[in-house]
């Protein structure tokens, strides 16, 4: 099929033929891009990784980061594009090549799910930000009661640093954030209300996600076209303006210039950190990426797709950087105070420390409009991708009946969604979604990453695999599969359980800021992230009940007769489903071509 090339439809804008009539494809190859980059590039790159960079040694930070992108990120995220393209079904269907491993498929699904009930809510955030933004003076530059504050060393803005009676000193921000925004409870158990503002603010997020996948691909492929790209503009612009700040030089040479320390390098945290950010930034493990490459074409580039994307992806998180830590070093320098007081992660950064810092800035409200509607289109695509999962996962396991009601199904899968992210709006709320990050969003991943390259490339068969791929992109040379067979057959799993076994090793209970969670809370949490795994083994244990044959046998089952490329009934001369249950295909285990599990 020709060396590796190129794809002519790389950007091109027309209108093109589904090949699979079926599920259909993308109408282009830049909606599929767009789509993918848009769940790459999240809230993650805007508000974790340049924490990380400071925190890991500034500049110095980048040399594990991209280690860990090509050791990790690049293997797991073509292989995720690879197992959806080749046989175009979702994350679950996908695993009829190992069914064994189907769980894996199922528990991707179930932290899908969970990931997405936290991140619906976090969109709720923004959008009450961003109505809030439409206000002069902008809301949380004012004083509430029982608060002695100053003004900053430089000029007369309105964010000021505030003594409370407890003599903490925090931002006004942080007293809006807490107070108004979130109304927080004094700790899990205490439930309180549902704060009916952020409730109407998921409602509405609900609504624009089931109007956006009325039509799947179809409509959403659109969508991306400025969800994708509006992040960028802002952060050029924010950028822009942050350059010709007082201080900025300062906050971005803390950022990643000639502070940099080298030094840090010695500390197994700082590898820790780069890995679980790159499982956490391309979005690896949960499903999301080979539910969205399950719609492409059989024979598209898939190679330079996943370089293009990676890329991408972490080129993003580096720019954000500088468009972040140029206001934070222009903020430490109005206050007079070390830009290490003023540098969050998370929650902080992005709804305390930066409105904080954009409230000092002229015309705030615009630059406060700019900078959430920025976040909110971030978070948008990431929820794309989510709820697509759920609906392509819904779609495989029915297809006649899903595809006549998609539009049905995306409402209804957006109102349960919203139903189960009420309790994360309670007063309560912000430990909740604390929670779900810690225990779900963290090491049952890693865990799902691991068994995806061991059930790939030790039980279905490496050399199997790659010969699946080359029916896509054509045959390769040895030297063109060197990298890849390295890294997934010992460097990528290898990286993965060692990283898995620090992240449990050194794993600490989560707390938001000084409040701690209670011994019952901490037990939720981990029944959550073990429900998750504990889908793997189930399904393996009904798999090996139903099966017929020895024990060694059934270990070592091939393919089921599902998997297969997708052959279309009325163009389908293309493969033959003997490639996969004959002795035509050059097999890692030669006496295991037929199939032993239903």
């Amino acid at each position: 099929m020709g060396q590796l090339r190129l794809s002519s439809d790389l950007f091109h804008a027309g209108r093109e033929e589904d090949e699979n009539t079926v599920r259909g494809n993308w109408t282009n190859k830049r909606e599929y891009l767009l789509s993918m980059i848009g769940m790459a590039v999240g809230l993650g790159n805007i508000w974790r990784f340049p924490y990380l960079a400071y925190k890991n040694g500034g500049g110095a930070f980048l040399i594990p980061y991209f280690i860990m992108l090509i050791c990790l990120g690049v293997p797991l995220y073509f292989l995720e594009t690879a197992l959806g393209q080749f046989c175009s079904q979702g994350p679950i269907n996908t695993w009829s090549a190992v069914p064994l491993l189907q769980g894996v498929g199922m528990a991707g699904l179930i932290g899908n799910v969970m990931v997405s009930i936290y991140y619906g809510v976090i969109l709720s955030y923004t959008l009450y930000y961003l109505f809030a933004s439409f206000q002069y003076p902008l809301p949380w530059t004012n004083v509430l009661d029982g608060v002695n504050c100053t003004s900053p060393q430089h000029g007369t803005h309105y964010v000021r640093l505030c003594f409370y009676p407890d003599t903490i000193q925090k931002y006004l921000t942080e007293q809006y954030w807490d107070q108004v925004v979130l109304q927080r409870s004094s700790g899990l158990g205490e439930t309180g209300s549902i704060v009916w503002q952020l409730a109407l603010c998921l409602l509405l997020s609900s609504i624009i996600i089931a109007a956006v996948l009325l039509k799947g691909i179809k409509s959403s492929g659109k969508v991306v076209y400025f969800t994708a790209t509006f992040p960028y503009v802002v952060l050029t612009i924010l950028l822009i303006r942050g350059l010709t700040l007082e201080g900025a030089k300062d906050g971005i040479d803390f950022y990643i210039g000639s502070k940099s320390n080298l030094t840090k390098l010695a500390e197994i945290e700082v590898w820790r950190d780069a890995a679980t950010q790159i499982f956490y930034s391309l979005s690896v493990g949960f499903g999301g990426v080979t539910a969205l490459s399950s719609y492409n074409k059989f024979q598209n580039n898939l190679v330079v797709d996943t370089f293009l994307i990676c890329i991408i992806n972490c080129a993003t998180s580096i720019f954000a950087g500088f468009a972040i830590f140029s206001i934070l070093g222009y903020m430490a320098h109005i206050y007079g105070i070390p830009i290490e007081e003023v540098t969050k992660e998370g929650f902080g950064l992005a709804f305390i420390v930066y409105p904080a810092a954009l409230a000092n800035l002229p015309i705030s409200p615009l630059w406060s409009i700019l900078f959430f509607l920025m976040l909110f289109t971030l978070g948008l695509d990431s929820q794309f991708a989510g709820m697509e999962l759920i609906t392509t996962c819904l779609h495989d396991a029915f297809p006649k009946y899903i595809e006549k009601k998609r539009a049905l199904i995306a409402i209804v899968t957006c109102a349960f969604m919203f139903l189960l992210g009420l309790p994360c709006v309670t007063q309560a709320g912000i430990y909740w979604v604390t929670l779900i990050d810690h225990f779900v969003a963290g090491w049952v991943v890693l865990v799902i990453g691991f068994l995806e390259v061991f059930g790939i490339f030790y039980i279905y068969g490496g050399r199997r695999f790659i010969t699946d791929i080359e029916m896509m992109i054509g045959t390769k040379s040895v030297w063109f599969w060197l990298y890849w067979r390295l890294c997934w057959y010992f460097v990528t799993p290898f990286v993965t359980l060692i990283i898995l076994v620090l992240s449990l090793a050194m794993s600490i209970p989560p707390t938001y800021g000084t409040v701690e969670y209670p011994a019952w809370g901490l037990d939720l949490g981990w029944c959550m992230a073990v429900f998750c795994i504990v889908l793997i083994p189930a399904t393996a244990l009904y798999k090996l009940a139903g099966a017929q044959g020895s024990f060694r046998k059934v270990l070592l089952c091939s393919p089921s007769e599902d998997w297969h490329p997708y052959l279309d009934v009325h163009r389908g001369e293309r493969y033959s489903q003997e490639r996969f249950h004959t002795g035509n295909v050059v097999d890692d285990e030669p006496s295991c071509r037929t199939c032993c599990l239903s």
